[in-house]
């Protein structure tokens, strides 16, 4: 039996947002910083966009997800910044000898609306993964108003990849 040369993956993640607002309130997504009403509830940054990410790459490698390698329980990760999650999942993917094919990334949020930072987290992202842009999608969507998403209590990222043997 050979070796496949493609694999994909899919992740999800969700976080709640805080019930009081805050006047200086920011949410993270793509390793940007939005400014919004409520902040996201989480131990690291709450970036789900990139949670969700990484829970693909890591999938796609039948590696577990993101909470068996940065476990909530451990002070270490208590505020840190997801790009720094996503370093070390894309290098986990690196040294088993694969790379990312391209990534499809869809925010399912009532609010923040994406379409004015979109360009700037879809540019981080290729940064981050030493990508052109072309091999990252980052959409949005609203659930017009249904569900926890729509009542705005919080956001959701749903991510698919496609990783391709390197060499």
């Amino acid at each position: 039996m050979t070796e496949p040369v493609m694999r994909i993956g899919h992740g999800f993640d969700v976080h709640r947002f805080a019930e009081q607002a805050e006047a200086d309130a920011q949410v993270m997504l793509g390793g940007v910083a939005i400014p919004h009403s409520h902040r996201l509830l989480a131990h690291s940054d709450g970036d789900v966009l990139l949670h969700a990410f990484c829970d693909a790459l890591l999938g796609a490698l039948a590696l577990g997800d993101i909470g068996s390698h940065f476990s909530d329980q451990d002070p270490r990760y208590r505020g840190i910044s997801s790009l720094v999650l996503l370093a070390e999942v894309l290098r986990l993917v690196k040294e088993r000898g694969w790379m990312l094919g391209n990534a499809d990334l869809t925010l399912v949020a009532q609010a923040p609306r994406l379409s004015t930072w979109r360009e700037a987290i879809w540019e981080n992202i290729a940064r981050a993964c030493d990508c052109p842009q072309d091999r990252i999608s980052v959409k949005a969507t609203t659930t017009e108003g249904l569900g926890y998403t729509g009542r705005r209590e919080g956001i959701a990222c749903h991510a698919v990849v496609l990783l391709v043997r390197c060499g």
